[in-house]
């Protein structure tokens, strides 16, 4: 389960993996090709979609899944500050032209802590404490 928050600077991320009822400590966002790109979902196929991004690979290789076999999303952040969803089926990203964004388990509470003014960080560690699906610390990418 996850919490990752956009606040038009700032991309955070909770830290909280699970496996079998067990919590255990996770990175789900990162740099690449000049890129911040954050992970929600199964981890292996967020991993697969890493790669096919950091490789800068074409459509056809785009790892697909169907959302109900435990796919992962990716969500990337531009250059310029653009936010672009992937859907686990597409390598056509969704442009989210919203000041700020939340996706994963804890997104409702990210969302409306970013409402009333919070940082992302802000609004990752809130949803931390609400959402029992979000945890083990945050990390922070600034653009």
């Amino acid at each position: 389960m996850t919490v990752i928050a956009w606040d038009g600077k700032t991309l955070a991320a909770d830290k909280r993996g699970t496996v079998a009822g067990m919590a255990y400590p996770v990175t789900k966002i990162y740099r690449a090709r000049g890129h911040l790109v954050a992970f929600s979902g199964n981890a292996g196929h967020a991993a697969e979609l890493l790669a096919w991004f950091e490789l800068n690979g074409p459509h056809a290789a785009y790892p697909k899944r169907p959302e109900d076999e435990d796919a992962a999303g990716m969500l990337v952040i531009d250059p310029k500050g653009r936010v672009l969803m992937y859907s686990p089926l597409s390598s056509l990203p969704v442009l989210i032209e919203a000041p700020f964004f939340a996706r994963g388990a804890g997104r409702d509470y990210a969302m409306a802590a970013m409402h009333l003014g919070k940082s992302a960080r802000e609004a990752v560690e809130i949803a931390c404490v609400y959402d029992i699906n979000c945890g083990n610390g945050v990390d922070v990418f600034t653009l």
